[in-house]
């Protein structure tokens, strides 16, 4: 252990929860929440995160037409062994089927069981929107079905659905989401047919199952696109939708067949059928 570390406090304008996904894609380890900042902690230098930070407010001020800034202060402090500390914090999460643990845990009988290490990548089943898309897999995902996962972050979904022997196509747009996913998928010894850095547009094909557990806005402004990947008859798993935004998802998506939201306290997880 390095006798100091790098403290990083992020305080964006507007858009709290979107900067948060942001950072967790971006930063694989606890992250602090406060009423208005976020706060990382690491022995690696965190510049690219500064830069990272400010580069998703200039992306969201364009796609969404107004002015976000973010406020970045990096700090080196004294070091404690706070990365043990979050170690004894995190336990297994039990979702269905699926048992999610990190790599100091034991898996459990009986069970689907797929290791997230915290270390690795965002995305271990413990967040609303990630656990209720696994309940929404264990579902609907059949023997032999192609499955896209967009903006797969830790690639915990598509191992999930790889598990129920769906046939597993993977995207993000941010390649260190990609490299983690791929890490993730090898450590459960499971495989995709492809994975890239991008989004649904990428795609060379039309899927069984489209899961998207992204952010409502976000979703809004790719409906086209995951509509176009969702076969005639097959099923589109929206996610990271808060109650607030529902109304909207449910406007943009009308034309679908709602088959059931799934809510786990804010947070929405939808189902739809595409029109056969």
């Amino acid at each position: 252990m390095k006798d100091t570390y790098f403290e990083l406090t992020v305080t964006p304008s507007a858009h709290f929860d979107l900067f948060l996904d942001r950072l967790q894609t971006l930063f694989p380890d606890a992250i602090e929440t406060t009423d208005r900042s976020l706060i990382v902690r690491s022995e690696e230098d965190v510049a690219p995160l500064v830069e990272g930070m400010k580069s998703f407010a200039q992306v969201l001020s364009e796609r969404l037409g107004e002015k976000i800034t973010v406020e970045t202060k990096v700090e080196e402090k004294e070091n404690v062994d706070w990365i043990a500390q979050y170690r004894e914090a995190i336990r297994p999460v039990e979702v269905g089927e699926f048992y999610v643990y990190p790599s100091w845990e034991s898996p459990k009988e009986g069970k689907r069981n797929i290791m997230i290490d915290p270390a690795l990548a965002f995305g271990s089943g413990h967040h609303e929107t990630t656990a209720s898309c696994l309940k929404a897999i264990g579902k609907v995902v059949r023997e032999g079905d192609t499955l896209l996962d967009v903006g797969c972050g830790s690639g915990i979904l598509g191992i999930a659905a790889a598990m129920l022997g769906a046939r597993v196509d993977a995207c993000d747009t941010d390649p260190l989401a990609v490299e983690n996913a791929r890490k993730n998928f090898s450590l459960n010894d499971r495989r995709f047919e492809r994975i890239w850095e991008g989004s649904a547009p990428s795609a060379d094909r039309e899927y069984d199952v489209v899961v998207a557990n992204i952010v409502a806005d976000v979703l809004r402004m790719i409906a086209s696109d995951l509509k176009k990947r969702t076969k005639r008859g097959g099923l589109l798993i929206l996610s990271g939708i808060l109650d607030t935004k529902e109304a909207e998802i449910d406007e943009v998506f009308g034309e679908m067949e709602l088959l059931e939201t799934i809510a786990e306290n804010e947070w929405r997880t939808k189902i739809y059928r595409k029109q056969g």
